[in-house]
């Protein structure tokens, strides 16, 4: 088989790089390993997991009525079979929408391993009639798309189904008693929320001295006190995992080594959340000489996503950092653009993070964090949700919008929210920092009231001094 483009992984990159190529007349393969397209996101992470999430956040907010309002809705009855049948109509209706908008714009579809013989031939590994005769597609451009998969330490590999990773958690056998999340990152959070809201002893052990130690500690510090009663007490931090075996009792033992926990304790699950890792490894880097990776298995590339073999390109998770399918969408479409020849950058500065627990957290742009490490000059300015009529009226007053801008051009440098819907709230401030805004054109932007984006232009206007709804003080004069 002989084509223009062939598009390795069929996931948010590589299905998006293949329509839009598609769409600008190109002749193009797309090769999946699985059945179906949609990849790690939409089959076994951001989509089923969200999906999860808003039944939690039902469940918890109808906890929150019966103490905060008093109106009670009873105790919740979970059938399992059900949320899980639910779950997978979500994600069978997307992808099978992908299939057709594959079909539709002629893209062939592959269903096979795929691994690089050359710079213009990739061997297909499998047995599926879609393999054309001989097993092998020739290509003039090559777009990795492969992504990637959990990260799991070999000694907490123990051939047990009761250790798990966040494809497991999704699988959703069973609601356990008690649960263990190995990792404080984003993915263990999330699925620890889904757990506990569904009624299992949650609890969280973590090597490092915080949570999510990507983002600013003001704006963990909210999800933090909230995760500690939902996980009633059972976050250790600063606390190394020592080993972990099976039970006589089908149950898991772990032992722990730290300040927060020490000795061993059961579960009946164990969740392992301790990161991803790309999937580049096994397709054939070696046989592309100019092709380089780091020691996490990233392949290196330039600006315009080309790696060490000029007609060969790389994108999402392969691609390195952030490891976010609206990153991979993107650059999909930015590499394509590459090789039809259009002029066209893509800028990594604007692109939001989101961390769908309760409360939400957001951020893009610089971080706090990161402007102070890196010495660049900085103001943050903030504004506290207990200060809006909205989150007062919602009853979540926990939350923070925060901007970070250069003090002496006012322009905005990043943006971070905490609280409900942050993660809708963020596209402005991705917006803001695409066009390269200066503080005041939010701060001047008529928002509706009353509503949680209005805090956007609140916290524009603390820079200012002028915040309705914050008094500050002129200063004595000490003449």
């Amino acid at each position: 088989m002989q084509t223009q483009l062939v598009v390795i992984g069929g996931g948010p990159g590589g299905y998006a790089a293949a329509f839009l190529a598609a769409d600008e007349g190109m002749e193009v393969v797309l090769v999946e390993a699985e059945g179906r397209l949609g990849g790690t996101c939409l089959l076994r992470g951001c989509i089923p997991s969200k999906a999860l999430l808003h039944v939690a956040r039902v469940v918890s907010e109808t906890q929150e009525m019966e103490h905060d309002w008093g109106v009670s809705f009873g105790n919740p009855t979970i059938e399992i079979d059900k949320l899980r049948d639910r779950k997978n109509k979500v994600i069978d209706t997307l992808s099978g929408g992908l299939g057709g908008l594959a079909k539709k714009r002629k893209v062939t579809i592959v269903k096979a391993f795929a691994k690089f013989e050359s710079a213009n031939t990739i061997c297909l590994e499998g047995d599926d009639p879609s393999i054309p005769e001989g097993g092998k597609i020739h290509f003039e451009n090559a777009i990795i798309a492969t992504g990637s998969t959990p990260a799991i330490p070999g000694a907490f590999n123990i051939g047990s189904d009761r250790v798990m990773d966040s494809t497991g958690a999704l699988d959703l056998k069973d609601i356990p008693e008690t649960m263990l999340v190995i990792g404080g990152g984003y993915i263990g959070l999330e699925m620890g929320t889904v757990y506990a809201n569904m009624g299992t002893k949650v609890s969280v052990v973590e090597l490092q001295d915080g949570l999510l130690m990507g983002a600013d500690r003001d704006l963990v510090r909210p999800l933090a006190k909230r995760l500690k009663s939902l996980f009633e007490d059972r976050i250790f931090l600063n606390t190394k995992v020592g080993s972990v075996s099976k039970s006589g009792d089908d149950k898991v033992e772990v032992t722990f080594e730290g300040p927060a926990k020490f000795g061993s304790e059961k579960y009946d699950r164990v969740l392992i959340s301790v990161g991803r890792s790309p999937s580049t490894r096994n397709i054939g880097l070696e046989n592309l000489p100019g092709i380089q990776t780091d020691q996490r298995g990233f392949i290196a590339h330039n600006d315009n996503l080309q790696t060490g073999v000029e007609n060969i390109y790389v994108i999402g998770d392969a691609a390195g950092e952030p490891m976010l399918a609206h990153k991979a969408n993107h650059e999909g479409r930015h590499a394509v653009e590459v090789i039809l020849g259009h002029a066209t950058t893509f800028d990594k500065r604007a692109i939001p993070a989101v961390v769908f627990t309760d409360p939400e957290i957001a951020w893009a742009g610089l971080t706090a964090e990161e402007a102070k490490t890196d010495g660049v000059s900085h103001q943050v300015v903030a504004y506290p949700w207990a200060a809006s009529g909205r989150a007062q009226a919602l009853g979540r007053t926990e939350g923070m919008t925060k901007w970070i801008v250069d003090p002496e051009t006012e322009r905005i440098l990043g943006c971070g929210i905490v609280g409900p819907n942050a993660g809708e709230l963020i596209a402005e401030a991705a917006l803001a920092i695409e066009m390269g805004c200066v503080v005041r054109d939010i701060a001047e932007t008529v928002h509706a009231h009353p509503t949680l984006g209005e805090t956007m232009m609140n916290a524009a206007e603390v820079f200012y001094g002028t915040a309705t709804e914050i008094y500050k003080p002129k200063k004595k004069s000490t003449k």
